[in-house]
């Protein structure tokens, strides 16, 4: 039988008696001549290191063997499968409380730490917390942390600190921890605001901090840990008494050159940088101690400075500089973070206090400065940036007349640049998708309802803009775009700058409108015919999961699934929108259009008749009503039913319509077709009679005695009195095709001209007509 220990002595003769067994055991496990990897697989397989965890409690006032362990432990804690079956014994609850044991060579807190570093990493992360979290570990890893912080000057101590330090973050992450019972948190947020504050804390009673690279990465391992600790609600009472705020606060200035003894350049922006980020957190949870130290003053100070000409370079070494190299961007886009935080708040105070030091004219400058940046180049950092002004500006002016005027003109000109954005950026995945929704979202808060800022974006043409993004059809757009057009149909000028915009191959707004209803039915899987018609009389726009849900009694408070519906798709904005276009004389639809425009005309009508129909499933799963009540509910069934069957008929007969409509245009058109074809026969017959006449002679002569006829039978039978009669007749014609003008004139009376006419011939001059056209052409 396996002992629970190894080579556990029972009774005292068991030392003489298995001596032998022992010595072979402990060679063939030492000079055996196998590989390393050998002796660690079969260390793994028979828990070695779980059994070395448990032998911790028989050594516990033996310093030497002690240590010997724990190398051994540190050496195993190296694979995964040892510090599995180490976390089975308690091993890092056990390990954290040998950390305070006494000891001058310091090899068991280093030892214990590292393997509790190995169990950090080669375990689950969860599991090792939870063993760390109990009151007695945590005293015994602040007792150790502070004893590092106040005795240690060594390089190695102050890593040593640092590396305790991150074990402490770790339990604070956890919820369950006893940090605050502890007095674990209160000194932490002491020593994080230690430097900046500078009041004398008797906790930190002899402290001396360098500017050493370690005591730098203590500095941001405290910010950390601060922004940790303001997730706990019940550490926000000692984040507030221990000046957390104006600590932070005190980096929301300009850069300053270094001194001999101070943080480097980059070591400063680096801390200036996580001190704003973490200041974001902690703002909204201390919003007295933020009014008070006035830090709406500061930031907008600090946000000036950010645009302004100083010759400043970031060094955009560190994970929040992050493309900030060379620039301010990256501390405009904290500094932009921290207001985002607390207006997020809609604190009045807070916001009349931005207001009030003209926080919205300064932010649309900076806005314009982002924008003009943006046209250079595209950048996640400045889309952000944008994107986090328009929702400061949404809060700001949201129902305040006078705010949204002070936006309007220099605000609404911006918002017409984001709303012509390319629609092919919207899929880049730097951010212009937040930056138009932000956009979308500041339109609705800072223009609707201010008359001045609404005519200007009109005269914007800014209708036609939001139109266009709306026939892109995206559905996570059409939501919001619809609701601002409903919202400015309230404008009376906005309806004829709506039936005035025309899309793609001049489609109209109507058409557009009538379309996206007919998409979302179909992504709603509501039943219609292979035309468009209701399907389904009784229940003409339910979508297929709204009728498998079942009908549940509820409470009056609580809406049913017909009204949350409403909410959940895009058909009740298209309603109100063609409610406010109105339904007739719409142009540019289609018979199909004409169809789907009837349902949409009856949507409401539809709608009560579902609440209705819900209403009368509930009152029967409750109880019977009485004979009244039951007709009641019958003839409202049927009414509904009654409107699904007129709309349906209404449909069938505009189909009817335009089948006789094109049957006409049909007709009209075959019509055309038969009137073409005979004149081309009559142009082929004259040719033909005109090749005839050409080749035949007697037909020619035929033809000409036909043509004399004609034209003899075309002459008036009435004669003239005394006047002269002209021949029609050409001498010597041998065409039969028509002649031009000509009369002969025999001679002319001699009472005219007084004498007889000399019988003398005038020499016919010959003329270039090719010479005289050049020479017109040219003068022309």
């Amino acid at each position: 039988m396996q002992a629970p220990l190894p080579f556990q002595k029972k009774k005292f003769s068991d030392e003489v008696n298995y001596s032998v067994a022992v010595s072979k055991s402990i060679a063939q496990l030492g000079y055996q001549p196998t590989s390393a990897d050998y002796k660690i697989q079969m260390a793994e397989l028979g828990g070695l290191a779980e059994t070395l965890v448990l032998s911790l409690a028989l050594v516990e006032n033996q310093l030497t063997e002690k240590l010997w362990v724990l190398k051994a432990l540190q050496h195993l804690s190296n694979s995964g499968v040892n510090c599995r079956h180490m976390i089975k014994a308690q091993a890092a609850s056990r390990l954290c409380l040998y950390l305070n044991g006494t000891d001058p060579s310091g090899q068991l807190v280093f030892r214990s730490s590292e393997i509790l570093w190995n169990l950090l990493e080669n375990t689950s992360k969860e599991e090792v917390v939870s063993q760390l979290s109990s009151l007695e570990c945590i005293h015994a890893l602040k007792e150790i942390f502070v004893d590092r912080l106040i005795n240690g000057f060594r390089h190695y101590d102050r890593q040593l600190r640092n590396d305790l330090l991150v074990i402490a973050t770790l339990v604070a992450e956890n919820s369950a921890a006893s940090m605050i019972e502890s007095g674990f948190t209160m000194l932490l947020i002491a020593l994080a605001t230690f430097t900046e504050v500078k009041i004398p804390n008797p906790l930190l009673e002899g402290l001396k901090l360098t500017y050493s690279y370690e005591d730098f990465e203590m500095k941001k391992l405290l910010f950390n840990i601060i922004g940790i600790f303001s997730k706990d609600p019940h550490a926000v009472q000692l984040l507030s008494e221990n000046d957390v705020m104006p600590a932070l606060l005190y980096y929301v200035k300009p850069h300053k050159k270094p001194g001999f003894h101070d943080w480097s350049a980059a070591q400063y922006e680096e801390l200036q940088l996580h001190a704003i980020a973490i200041l974001a957190s902690v703002a909204p949870l201390l919003v007295d101690k933020y009014l008070s130290c006035q830090a709406n003053t500061l930031l907008l100070v600090f946000l000036e400075w950010c645009v302004g000409q100083d010759p400043f370079f970031g060094q955009g070494n560190s994970f929040h500089g992050t493309g900030g190299r060379g620039s301010k961007l990256a501390q405009m886009r904290y500094g932009l973070r921290v207001l985002k935080s607390v207006v997020s708040l809609y604190d009045d105070a807070v916001n009349l206090n931005l207001c009030d030091q003209g926080a919205i004219s300064q932010l649309l400058e900076i806005l314009k400065y982002a924008a003009n940046k943006l046209e250079q180049k595209d950048d996640a950092i400045l889309l952000e940036i944008q994107a986090n002004i328009l929702f400061i500006l949404s809060v700001l002016c949201e129902n305040d007349v006078h705010r949204k005027e002070l936006f309007s003109y220099e605000g609404v000109h911006l918002l017409i640049s984001f709303l012509q954005m390319d629609p092919k950026k919207l899929h880049s995945g730097l951010g212009h998708r937040r930056l138009l929704f932000s956009a979308l979202d500041c339109l609705w808060s800072c223009v609707i309802g201010c008359y001045i800022a609404e005519d200007y974006f009109l005269e914007q043409q800014g209708i036609f803009f939001l139109l266009d993004l709306l026939a892109l059809k995206q559905k996570s757009l059409c939501n919001i775009i619809l609701g601002i057009l409903s919202e400015f149909c309230d404008n009376p000028k906005t309806i004829i700058h709506i039936s005035t915009w025309r899309g793609e191959k001049d489609q109209t707004a109507a058409k557009l409108l009538i379309q996206l209803w007919r998409q979302e039915e179909l992504d709603l899987g509501v039943q219609r015919d292979q035309y468009g018609r209701i399907a389904d009389v009784k229940r003409p726009i339910a979508g297929s999961f709204q009728k498998e849900q079942e009908i549940i009694p509820m409470p009056s408070s609580c809406p049913s699934f017909a009204i949350i519906e409403i909410s959940e798709n895009i058909r009740a904005k298209l309603y109100s929108l063609l409610c406010k276009l109105g339904f007739e004389n719409l142009p540019g639809l289609s018979a199909k259009d004409f169809i789907t425009l009837a349902i949409i005309r009856r949507y409401i009508d539809f709608k009560v008749g579902e609440v209705w129909s819900e209403v009368c499933t509930e009152l029967k799963e409750e109880f019977r009503p009485i004979a009244s009540d039951e007709e009641t509910l019958r003839v409202i069934s049927e009414v509904s039913e009654n409107i699904g069957k007129m709309v349906t008929a209404y449909q069938t007969e505009v189909l009817e319509n335009h089948h006789h409509q094109e049957i006409q245009e049909e007709e009209k058109a075959y019509t055309k077709i038969r009137a073409v074809h005979k004149q081309k026969e009559m142009v082929n017959k004259s040719w033909e009679n005109f090749l005839t006449r050409t080749s035949n002679y007697e037909a020619l002569k035929k033809a000409k005695r036909l043509q004399e006829k004609l034209i003899e039978a075309s002459k008036s039978k009435s004669k003239t009195q005394n006047g002269a009669v002209h021949s029609t007749d050409i001498k010597g014609l041998g065409t039969t095709v028509g002649s031009g003008r000509l009369v002969t004139v025999e001679s002319a009376p001699s009472q005219l001209v007084g004498r007889p006419l000399s019988a003398k011939r005038l020499p016919v001059k010959r003329v270039s007509f090719g010479a005289g056209a050049l020479k017109r052409n040219e003068k022309s």
